[in-house]
């Protein structure tokens, strides 16, 4: 089963700062709960996801069968593209509001020359749909995707492209992620997928808060 975990624990809580308020201006982690969740897109159709929220409401792992991406002889364009988006209902104090300012991929691929895996990730506020960033981190093929590895990718928010949720006591965080090959080749092949047991593709959250004003 292909994993999504979200971590709204304190390790995320401590990601790297963006000009942020912290210490006092931040509130303890057994105030942020995760009420609700749910996926969509074709690269997680009904009956190829699983969603395990564990006890403490903090931490939700969504299991994955379909989100893998091919391209080469014999694969058509809707297997160079999919995108999956998680809907995250998230309780938190009213005086505060987060961002998220880092995703982290983690994954196998194998890739040929001239094939490119691009992975995007959209953050968005149900309350402010228009407010949007996107992280963008892609992998060229040849050398060592030849055979295939794993990967770990890290990408950063730009302070400027920042997004922060409404001051409340809840704010739904939609997180919509696409991974695309492309090849400048057409007889390469390329996947994007994991053979793992346990962990095929999952990207970590990572977000910061602040007080309101």
């Amino acid at each position: 089963m292909r994993s999504f975990v979200a971590l709204l624990a304190p390790a995320l809580a401590a990601a790297t700062p963006i000009g942020i308020v912290t210490g006092g201006d931040k509130p303890s982690p057994d105030q942020i709960t995760i009420i609700s969740a749910s996926a969509s897109g074709n690269g997680c159709p009904q009956g190829t996801v699983t969603t395990d929220l564990a006890a403490d409401r903090q931490v939700i792992t969504f299991g994955f069968d379909a989100f893998q991406v091919y391209t080469g002889p014999g694969t058509g364009p809707a297997d160079k593209s999919k995108n999956c988006q998680l809907h995250l209902n998230l309780q938190y104090p009213g005086g505060f509001q987060f961002a998220v300012v880092e995703s982290t991929y983690h994954g196998y691929a194998q890739l040929e020359t001239g094939v490119t895996g691009t992975f995007y990730s959209t953050y968005y506020f149900s309350q402010d749909a228009a407010a949007t960033t996107t992280t963008r981190t892609s992998i060229d093929g040849g050398g060592l995707w030849v055979d295939g590895q794993v990967y770990t990718k890290q990408d950063q928010v730009p302070t400027a492209s920042v997004i922060w949720s409404p001051c409340g006591a809840s704010g739904i965080l939609n997180v919509n992620n696409r991974i695309a090959l492309t090849s400048s080749n057409a007889s390469a092949s390329g996947q994007i997928s994991d053979d793992d047991a346990t962990v095929a593709f999952t990207q970590q959250v990572h977000v910061s808060w602040q007080a309101c004003k």
